[in-house]
């Protein structure tokens, strides 16, 4: 066969199943995030292997993830107004800082314990202190919760938790290979204050005085869609090049979007995107993970004691650093953040690749991303739902209130 219909069955194959566990699990009332991401461990290699396998079809699938996250954390800033963001800005520093420090504190000191040396030890705790935004975004979304105060802080929380994750890692791989630490970090983190500069200052106030004009010269052919698609596209390199994550590049790139006059039909024009790439994305996650690289027990536990510190990193950290906004509220947020995904993922991915870590420590990580990934969206659900009961309760216009 062609490398074409290769592409094509894989295709298939990543789309229905993503579509028939996605329908199933919401018939039993559970998130359908978790329906894809088993459906990716079914169809994966390490399972039914229904998947045809090349280099070329290797870097096609990640390729097509690339753009399923890309266009979710676009989608998600879009949602996202920058004035209700800025208004739980401490809150969700407060919620990141204290998640990164217990997650990362944990993981490296389970790891010394464990006997690991220094470096992987210190790979295998920077991997848990991320947070994958996509996960808890995906759940939000489906139940219509983005917006609310809460969700506002798990999605700006998220997001600084990737900034920092890549800072953090840019420290120890800078420590790996004997260079100057201080000095990588300082660039950084020059290029991402330029970054934000570049997106509020002077993106948002270009887009919001030209989308009005672009809707009203040719409203048929939708230039706003082809303008905000090209910015998205265009962030996302940038945030690339620069050393940060492409997501966050597109969720900026969301954000110049959100409080425009166009904004709910260019969220109409960007759902079939969404359900295109969004899932398959997330099927191709759960093929990521390997069983039998855990088949022995002393790894098995040791990777389970991971994903148990994993949790509770982020449940006690963000969730102390949410305890301001109320106990449940607290709950929700710590919750929101467990999941690990994208970032650790690439932290892992570097560790591998310098021969730092270890197959089974990385293993291990993917085994942890997998676990808090697909037991997040169960726990959360009922949080939300307890929470928009409280609102109706309250009464109405107390959604996002403390």
């Amino acid at each position: 066969m062609s490398d074409l219909a290769r592409m094509l069955i894989n295709l298939f194959v990543l789309y229905a199943a993503a579509r028939l566990a996605g329908a199933l699990f919401e018939r039993l009332q559970q998130p359908a995030v978790v329906g894809e991401l088993l459906a990716g461990v079914v169809v994966g290699p390490h399972a039914l292997n229904l998947l045809l396998r090349s280099p070329a079809l290797t870097a096609f699938n990640n390729l097509f993830a690339d753009l399923g996250i890309v266009f979710l954390l676009f989608v998600v800033g879009l949602q996202t107004e920058p004035a209700s963001l800025w208004r739980v800005g401490r809150d969700a520093l407060r919620v990141s800082v204290l998640g990164v420090s217990v997650s990362f504190g944990l993981g490296y000191l389970l790891m010394r314990a464990w006997h690991y040396p220094l470096l992987p030890s210190l790979f295998l705790a920077t991997a848990l202190s991320a947070t994958s935004v996509a996960i808890t975004a995906r759940v939000l979304k489906d139940m219509r919760a983005l917006g609310a105060r809460v969700a506002n802080v798990i999605v700006g929380a998220a997001v600084l938790d990737d900034v920092i994750g890549i800072l953090v890692l840019t420290v120890v791989a800078a420590m790996a290979a004997g260079a100057s630490v201080g000095s990588n970090l300082l660039l950084l983190l020059l290029e991402a204050g330029a970054f934000v500069v570049l997106t509020i200052f002077l993106g948002r106030p270009a887009v919001h005085r030209l989308a009005p004009r672009m809707a009203r010269a040719d409203a048929a052919r939708d230039p706003v869609f082809a303008l905000a698609v090209t910015l998205c596209f265009a962030f996302s390199a940038l945030a690339e090049v620069i050393g940060l994550a492409a997501i966050i590049g597109a969720f900026f790139a969301g954000i110049i979007f959100a409080e425009t006059r166009e904004a709910p039909r260019l969220r109409t024009s960007m759902e079939p995107i969404y359900e295109l790439l969004v899932p398959i994305f997330f099927v191709l996650m759960g093929a990521q993970v390997n069983l039998h690289a855990l088949g022995t027990g002393t790894l098995l536990g040791l990777g389970l004691l991971v994903a148990g510190a994993a949790a509770l990193g982020k449940i006690g950290g963000c969730g102390l650093g949410a305890l301001p906004m109320g106990r449940t509220q607290a709950l929700t947020v710590g919750v929101g953040m467990m999941p690990r995904g994208e970032v650790a993922v690439v932290v892992a991915s570097v560790g591998l690749g310098r021969g730092i870590v270890s197959p089974d420590v990385y293993s291990i990580i993917v085994l942890m991303c997998v676990l808090t990934t697909i037991v997040t969206p169960p726990l959360l659900r009922p949080l939300l739902l307890a929470r928009k009961e409280e609102v109706v309760e309250e009464g109405p216009g107390m959604e996002g209130r403390p």
